[in-house]
């Protein structure tokens, strides 16, 4: 019978510079368990334990130690699994401009799940959690309920690099959790926003930032689903204590976030701003789209709604998910906060 982490692990994280990532090492800190975070490279090493640390007991410093391991590389990843009971897999490039060659998206994404969880298997390290995206779930453009039973069609219009890397890192991981005995939970957030944990935003809070700094005109009408940040973390916290979720894909999302709602929420909350609420015609981000490669991943999400499932998430985890307004004004608390709006 599978066995919850103990309080105490020492956890590997991956990818430990990112927005989520270092919630979730915050989280794992508070919670007791010792963190061994992988960075690409340990001059980062200052900005994380900057992010994570304040407001801590002064001894979860010492549960905070670095590996230095790339996705594209094997080295260092043998020695970032030494002793660990538990990896969290963060690591996966999230650009907001969708690259010419598919394959720069794709081939780190895919080879670092592959390579860290191979890492894992080889050490001995059976319990893994993965962080996934409703884009390995949703086709872009769709507009019906989908649940964790559902993957992303490769071949459906408007997939774009970012999907496919994340749908093809998901199925990679499934397949070596089944050869190599792996204990696996995959979490699939949706957009992600809530507060900074210093000046480092992901990408889906810079479409918050787009909207504070008054980036553009009109308001395109993208429809996304939702969740802070802090619930994400929580819910990868959580499966290391919740063996009932091994095996599970878990869908965190706390519901559908249309672009011009969030605009009109910003716009209420900051009226002193110019923060645009008008809305863009569909064709008009299209024509944009031809020309213009920050506008080819807004144009791919033209006509969906990512509706999404949270049953699972609520039953399996007790998920009582903070709001998306709730978010979205973290969010754009901490972008003002931070002089980066």
């Amino acid at each position: 019978m599978p066995e919850p982490v103990p309080p105490g692990a020492l956890v590997v994280l991956t990818g430990a510079s990112g927005f989520i990532a270092k919630h979730i090492a915050r989280r794992l800190l508070e919670d007791g368990h010792a963190v061994r975070a992988t960075l690409r490279s340990p001059s980062r090493e200052a900005e994380v334990r900057a992010a994570v640390l304040p407001g801590l007991p002064p001894e979860a410093e010492g549960r905070l130690t670095f590996a230095t391991a790339d996705l594209t590389a094997d080295a260092g990843w043998a020695q970032a699994m030494e002793g660990a009971q538990a990896l969290l897999h963060t690591a996966s490039p999230f650009p907001l401009n969708q690259p010419r060659d598919p394959e720069v998206l794709i081939r780190p994404a895919v080879e670092g799940t592959r390579r860290a969880l191979t890492a894992a298997a080889d050490a001995g390290v059976r319990r893994v959690v993965l962080t996934s995206s409703v884009a390995a779930i949703v086709n872009p453009g769709s507009r019906e309920m989908r649940d964790e039973s559902t993957w992303l069609d490769l071949e459906a219009p408007g997939v774009t690099p970012y999907y496919a890397s994340k749908a093809l890192a998901e199925r990679a991981a499934w397949d070596l959790a089944r050869d190599r005995g792996l204990r696996l939970t995959a979490i699939n957030p949706s957009v992600v926003l809530g507060p900074l944990l210093d000046r480092q935003s992901g990408t889906s809070v810079a479409l918050v930032q787009r909207l504070l700094r008054a980036r553009d005109p009109l308001v395109p009408r993208l429809n996304f689903a939702a969740v802070d940040v802090r619930d994400v973390a929580a819910m990868h916290v959580r499966a290391l204590a919740l063996p009932a979720t091994e095996g599970e894909r878990v869908i965190a999302s706390a519901g559908l976030l249309p672009m011009p709602e969030m605009a009109r929420i910003l716009k209420r909350a900051y009226p002193d701003r110019r923060i645009p609420t008008r809305e863009a015609p569909d064709w008009l981000i299209r024509a944009l789209a031809l020309a213009l490669p920050d506008m080819r991943t807004a144009a791919s999400f033209l006509g969906g709604r990512d509706l999404v499932s949270n049953a699972k998430a609520r039953r399996l985890f007790g998920m009582d998910f903070i709001p998306p307004e709730e978010a979205l004004l973290a969010s754009a608390r901490s972008l003002i906060e931070q002089g980066l709006a």
